[in-house]
């Protein structure tokens, strides 16, 4: 008797198993067949991230099992060649909103679209006129309406007995992700050679990364004059979220830096009044844009007595950009 039922139990089990893998295998048959032009755009904004000198990178983000595939989508894009990082919403509204900038595409990750926690990052994302790429089954959606670009799920049952368990939902974000890392892999014409770059001692290529990979462009960066008041600089820092402000004079050489640091170090009632010449630390260091990535790490984490949070990033003796240490750190090179 023992043995019938525990050979009736092992049917069961293949039986769910069969049934589990049919429903997301005709998931991913409807999500093949309703693929259109939608997806050639979002290939196409992802590929045209570099343009005009902006070294663009994708955030993925997502929720909950959203969250997880998102990470997952990120990892495999940036193993093939595409700068891709997960930023997680609810982080991002505490401070990691940052993390993105003017030039950068999100991807963002929704079964239903209406997620409470993504409503901080969409709006963020309206406001600077950064792309929006959505993944979502509900095409009147939040996400959806807001979104430049909708990536729209088939409407396909869950593999759960309960309907309620994201299962099919996030094997077609997979595969979905999976096509999109392919598709930018072919535009880029990425051979096995480069490949490899990507995936030295399963490291994904951090070692190799350079630091005109990682830095905040030039365009993007928080730029005063030396001449301007303090009020203004305090404007600059507070709206591009980046932690100081580059001083640089009518001929666009590099005069100093304000960090968080000279402003506590300057606080007193008059510190609007004063110039930005007066209050900023002169000679700041920097990396040449060549250099490696893990370089302007060792420079950040290694200088005697203190952490450096950002260098300047020169190009033939031109400012290029700045690398931040927590780019470095979301990049996985610690």
């Amino acid at each position: 008797m023992k043995k019938h039922s525990k050979k009736s139990g092992a049917n069961r089990d293949l039986d769910t198993a069969r049934r589990v893998l049919k429903t997301e295998a005709d998931g991913l048959l409807k999500l093949s067949k309703q693929v259109d032009a939608h997806f050639s755009d979002a290939v196409q904004a992802i590929h045209e991230m570099k343009s005009a000198g902006q070294q663009g990178r994708l955030i993925v983000a997502g929720i909950g099992k959203s969250g997880h595939v998102a990470r997952k989508i990120a990892a495999t894009l940036a193993s093939t060649g595409t700068p891709a990082y997960f930023v997680h919403p609810g982080e991002a509204s505490h401070g990691d909103m940052g993390m993105i900038a003017k030039g950068d595409v999100v991807l963002m990750l929704s079964n239903s679209g209406e997620n409470a926690e993504l409503s901080d990052l969409i709006h963020y994302t309206r406001r600077y006129d950064i792309t929006l790429i959505a993944m979502t089954s509900n095409r009147k959606s939040t996400l959806a309406k807001h979104s430049d670009i909708c990536l729209l799920l088939p409407a396909a049952p869950e593999a759960c007995p309960n309907g309620l368990a994201p299962t099919t939902s996030t094997t077609m974000m997979i595969a979905l992700g999976d096509a999109l890392a392919v598709a930018l892999l072919e535009r880029m014409g990425l051979t096995k050679e480069q490949y490899k770059v990507f995936h030295p001692g399963g490291k994904l290529g951090q070692k190799l990364m350079k630091v005109s990979e990682l830095m905040i462009a030039y365009n993007a960066l928080p730029i005063i004059r030396p001449e301007a008041k303090m009020d203004k600089a305090i404007l600059v820092l507070t709206e591009k979220n980046l932690g100081s402000v580059l001083v640089v004079d009518a001929k666009g050489k590099l005069q100093g830096i304000i960090t968080d640091g000279d402003l506590k170090r300057h606080m007193a009632p008059d510190l609007l009044q004063k110039s930005v010449k007066s209050v900023m630390t002169g000679k700041p260091k920097s990396i040449s844009s060549d250099a490696l990535a893990v370089e302007a790490l060792d420079m950040m984490t290694k200088t005697p007595g203190r952490y450096l949070t950002s260098l300047i990033v020169m190009d033939g003796g031109k400012l290029a950009g700045m690398i931040r240490l927590q780019d470095c750190l979301q990049a996985g090179l610690a």
